[in-house]
């Protein structure tokens, strides 16, 4: 199963390597700042599409987070 609080850590620690605000991830992903903040508490799952934009505003592979995300998993 899915957990939303590893999903949001590993997008935040992703985020934050970057040097990057919620705000600018979210305005480049086109999601509002608060729904960010909620996915990165664990307290939201993103949906496929919010995956994909949040991924693009990272500039990082979908499925480079997604193996970061099953690493946290073990």
């Amino acid at each position: 199963m899915l957990n939303a609080k590893q999903v949001g850590a590993v997008l935040r620690a992703y985020r934050e390597s970057k040097h990057l605000s919620q705000e600018v991830v979210s305005g480049l992903a086109g999601i509002g700042r608060t729904h960010l903040s909620a996915i990165e508490r664990g307290e939201r799952k993103p949906t496929l599409e919010t995956f994909f934009r949040l991924s693009d505003a990272l500039d990082v592979l979908p499925s480079e987070l997604m193996r970061q995300i099953e690493d946290a998993a073990k």
